[in-house]
């Protein structure tokens, strides 16, 4: 959530340096990314959060925290790529992309193994 907040804010200073006032999302081309980058974190978030539950409860706590730290940490290189330059955030976008795709193996593994088991 605390990322949620931050990206949230990072829209709201580029608003006022921009002088873009709601409920416009266009404008200069550096508020526009900014506003993108925020939106595409914001979309993935739920899907996030699911699989980071599931895998948690079903699979195993600790590799599943690890990949839900390292998963924030890749959002936070893609938000600051791309609010630099819509070329920086693809290296962190496949690099999330590869984590919700473990998160979403670890989860059916768990869930597999507890509806399963005899």
């Amino acid at each position: 959530v605390l990322f949620l907040a931050y990206f949230a804010m990072q829209v709201i200073y580029a608003r006022r340096k921009y002088r873009i006032s709601p409920p416009e999302t266009t404008g200069h081309p550096e508020f526009e990314r900014i506003f993108r980058a925020q939106a595409n974190c914001s979309e993935y978030f739920p899907i996030f959060i699911s699989l980071l539950w599931v895998a948690g409860i079903f699979f195993h706590q600790g590799l599943t925290a690890a990949c839900g730290l390292l998963y924030l940490y890749t959002r936070l290189k893609y938000f600051q790529g791309y609010s630099v330059a819509a070329q920086g955030r693809l290296a962190p976008l496949y690099a999330s992309t590869c984590l919700l795709w473990l998160l979403v193996g670890l989860a059916l593994a768990g869930l597999l193994a507890h509806f399963l088991q005899p």
